[in-house]
């Protein structure tokens, strides 16, 4: 099961437009690693229950064929009077009962995987543990630095591991423990039981504490792996700042490496009088890079994007055609479609800006008013 039902407000404005599980690293959806992670231990039958911007997800993993599994789908929502699709998540423990209610899909062990990280977790020996102590539930923990405690459930554990509470996002002077839940579960059909038909109800924040209360086979695992969470936007920049430097295990920068420290997609220009770049830096496909430009990695370049003469952009990620103007500078930015959002989290809307230094690099007016700008030059 993976969860892909949220609206990802914490991300935003990357998902304004994008499912939280559909945001890319290095170019692909963080889901799409979930589910090429799950085939590579043997899961072929996979259920993503999905809501908020529901198609995306549905279009790019169709029938999961590609991925060599099989991907079914539980919309949570429903049609208004006048037509429109209105997203109604049920909960991440909600969503759940609603798939066994309809036709007993979890009648066996379940593996259950919130679809914003990147993890490579050894599945099969959390698996072996889970059946090893006759836990109903296994949560997967990972430990994390005590003033982090209030971005995550927090999970507090005897010298067995059994569970005996668990506090969701809780102020750091009231944690009980630095074990983060992970967002890895595992359950077993009586789990499910517990929950509720109908009613909106959520993992972490209700059935946990729930199995605690009631003294049931509740465990924690602490495990060591990477567990990379997208979290919010400061989280978005500081992966994609891990991975182009290579401290992410296991992902490695599309292109073709043309230069130290650089990688190209297919068809792009690069103008090298008085441009510099210093990576690691991608740069997509078909994208074109003027003179006198200057680009300082980690830099991520999406595919279709044009950088103006003169122009900097310094350790940030652009999304796909994305046109950054003559003379600007950008420093430790993401930029999407018309926002902007700094490594602080302080978003920018282009049409609210008073300056304007980066636009849609489809949008052929704005090439011609950049033109202007180089004759002045």
């Amino acid at each position: 099961m993976i969860l892909a039902a949220g609206k990802g407000t914490r991300v935003r404005p990357l998902t304004y437009d994008l499912p939280k599980p559909m945001i890319p690293i290095l170019g692909k959806p963080v889901m799409a690693y979930l589910v090429e992670y799950l085939a590579s231990y043997g899961v072929k039958d996979i259920m993503v229950n999905v809501s908020y911007l529901h198609h995306k997800i549905e279009e790019y993993f169709g029938d999961g064929k590609q991925f060599g599994v099989q991907i079914g789908y539980s919309f949570e929502g429903y049609v208004n009077q006048d037509g429109e699709v209105v997203p109604e998540p049920l909960g991440s423990a909600g969503g759940i009962k609603k798939i066994q209610e309809f036709a007993h899909f979890f009648d066996d062990t379940t593996i259950v995987i919130c679809g914003d990280a990147l993890i490579d977790l050894d599945l099969s020996s959390a698996l072996f543990e889970h059946k090893r102590k006759g836990a109903l539930a296994s949560v997967i923990t990972k430990e994390v630095p005590w003033d982090k405690v209030n971005n995550y459930g927090v999970v507090v554990m005897d010298k067995d591991g059994r569970v005996q509470s668990f506090q969701e996002k809780p102020k750091q002077e009231e944690a009980l423990s630095n074990f983060a839940s992970t967002g890895i579960y595992i359950f077993e059909p009586a789990a499910i039981d517990l929950i509720p038909a109908d009613t909106v109800f959520d993992i972490g924040s209700e059935l946990f504490p729930l199995m605690a209360q009631n003294g049931l086979p509740f465990y924690a695992q602490q495990r060591f792996f990477n567990w990379v969470d997208i979290g919010s936007v400061t989280d978005f920049w500081s992966v994609s700042q891990s991975v182009l430097q290579g401290e992410v295990a296991q992902l490695e920068i599309p292109g073709e490496q043309i230069a130290d420290g650089l990688w190209v997609g297919l068809n792009t220009s690069i103008d090298w009088e008085g441009t510099t770049i210093e990576g690691p830096v991608y740069i997509g496909s078909g994208c074109r890079i003027e003179a006198g430009c200057k680009i300082v990695g980690p830099a991520w370049i999406g595919h279709g994007s044009h950088i103006c003469a003169g122009a900097q952009v310094v350790r940030s990620v652009l999304f796909e055609y994305t046109r950054i103007l003559s003379g600007a500078q950008l420093d430790e930015v993401i930029v999407f479609k018309e926002y902007s959002v700094n490594r602080a989290g302080d978003m920018r809307r282009l049409q609210e800006s008073d300056v304007q230094d980066w636009g849609d690099a489809r949008d052929r007016a704005l090439e011609t008013t950049s033109d202007l700008a180089l004759g002045e030059l």
